[in-house]
């Protein structure tokens, strides 16, 4: 099975979007003590958002060649202030503390797996609103770019 190129910007938010419902059933099963179940939720939000970066990468790298995404161009009929808010507001921290949640994602299931809880639950804090953040902005970023100025 090959996916079509043009399909990859809509899995690559589909993914953000699983990992944001996954983020959040994981924090709702801790809130009630349910660790398997939180557990679960995290690891598997992990490789989610794992098979995103893959998937993110190599169509970035493979299918474009390198070549950047321009709001510019992807939403032409968009007033000329909004590619300041896309850029500036959006896409900036988004890239910044998406980068930032990598590692500190990894630390902490690092952590929780070891046992170590109070460090685990030290750096969760920080962890999950970046990660949610990461996940709501890179979903908000494909709705910019692919649908809230579609031209077709």
């Amino acid at each position: 099975m090959t996916i079509p190129p043009e399909s990859f910007p809509s899995l690559n938010a589909s993914l953000n979007g699983a990992s944001l419902l996954l983020l959040l059933a994981g924090y709702i099963a801790i809130r009630c003590r349910q660790r398997n179940l939180h557990a679960a939720c995290m690891l598997t939000a992990l490789v989610v958002s794992a098979a995103f970066l893959v998937s993110y990468l190599y169509y970035h790298i493979v299918i474009k060649a390198g070549q950047e995404t321009r709001f510019e161009d992807q939403a032409p009929s968009a007033p000329y202030w909004m590619k300041y808010v896309y850029y500036f507001v959006l896409l900036i921290p988004h890239i910044i503390l998406a980068t930032i949640t990598v590692p500190l994602a990894l630390y902490t299931a690092y952590q929780g797996l070891r046992g170590q809880l109070t460090r685990h639950v030290r750096v969760a804090r920080w962890t999950l609103p970046l990660w949610l953040y990461s996940s709501v902005t890179g979903v908000v970023v494909y709705w910019m770019l692919y649908r809230l100025y579609a031209t077709d």
